[in-house]
């Protein structure tokens, strides 16, 4: 399966799904630089999981995490504003494409559920600000999904915003 809108694309190996949406969830708020979102335009948001998807979700994946087995992955990859880049939270260059399973923590989780583990990474990539939220369904299983999620990063690319 591939997938391109908003200058992102991913192909996305057997067993993967994807889905973009351009609303911000209501609990978003704010964003890291402090702009409330409804003051944003519509910004896309990437998701990406080993299991079938449910159609209502919020940005980073309420909804999708709760309904996760042991072996599952789910991966957020959310667009912020042009006022974002520059900003010290934004520094980090490209996209991340190799996690290990050290990379990934129960702390890192916008909401804690048993057994889960999560990475968050703020980056810059293609003059674009986003957030990397990922989660794995239990930490027992960290390495294997780590790798799994690399091979899906490591087919994602971000362009200039279309």
């Amino acid at each position: 399966m591939r997938l391109s809108a908003h200058g992102l694309t991913a192909a996305l190996p057997t067993g993967w799904e994807g889905a973009f949406t351009t609303a911000r969830d209501a609990s978003a708020g704010r964003t890291p630089s402090g702009v409330t979102t409804a003051s944003l335009p519509s910004l896309p948001t990437l998701h990406l999981a080993n299991f079938a998807l449910p159609a209502d979700r919020g940005d980073f994946g309420s909804g999708a995490v709760d309904v996760m087995g042991a072996s599952d992955a789910f991966v957020s990859l959310l667009e912020y504003g042009p006022e974002c880049v520059g900003t010290p939270l934004f520094e980090a260059r490209g996209l991340p494409r190799h996690l290990a399973a050290s990379d990934f923590s129960p702390r890192a989780l916008q909401r804690t559920l048993a057994g889960q583990a999560g990475l968050q990474v703020f980056f810059t990539e293609a003059g674009r600000a986003f957030c990397l939220y990922a989660v794995l369904g239990h930490r027992a299983n960290a390495a294997t999904l780590a790798r799994e999620v690399s091979r899906t990063l490591a087919n994602v690319t971000i362009g200039p915003r279309a």
